[in-house]
């Protein structure tokens, strides 16, 4: 596969997590962007750490909400 249909890929993958992000949770998609965008995992995703990009939306959008949830938690 090229790198153009590779990229197209990752972006496809990533916008799918991002609406799963809004769709589980409520969350609208700008805010859904943010975690996304903000989280360890989508950094590893890039990265191809572990294979994350062959796990399910599903599963990555679990992931970054838990994530974020964390990160929400450790504040107070």
């Amino acid at each position: 596969m090229s790198e153009e249909g590779k990229q197209i890929m990752k972006s496809a993958q990533c916008a799918r997590i991002i609406v799963c992000i809004s769709e589980m949770y409520g969350v609208s998609l700008n805010d859904a962007t943010d975690m996304y965008y903000s989280s360890e995992t989508s950094s590893m995703i890039d990265d191809g750490v572990a294979d994350l990009h062959c796990r399910s939306d599903k599963y990555l959008a679990e992931e970054v909400w838990r994530e974020f949830q964390e990160k929400k938690y450790k504040k107070y």
